[in-house]
């Protein structure tokens, strides 16, 4: 998060993420990041992500754009080609 911050490269949650994004989320609410993704696509109001280590695999997972456990976004610096 921090080094999002210093490029100017980080986002609230308030922002509507892009494929290739990293979404950082927080579990406790402490305004610290427990956990990242990336964002594979963002429609109708749901963030899809591609996340490690949950339940020990990778997985995709869907979250609602409002959810408190989003804490921000990381953007990304690459252009999708699909």
């Amino acid at each position: 998060m921090n080094w999002y911050k210093e490029r100017d490269k980080w986002r609230e949650k308030d922002y509507v993420p892009l494929t290739g994004d990293v979404i950082f989320f927080d579990w406790d609410n402490d305004k610290n990041p427990d956990h990242v993704g990336i964002v594979e696509k963002t429609i109708d109001n749901k963030v899809y992500t591609i996340e490690g280590n949950s339940n020990d695999r990778c997985r995709n997972k869907v979250y609602n754009l409002q959810s408190s456990s989003i804490l921000g976004y990381g953007i990304s610096t690459l252009t999708p080609s699909f």
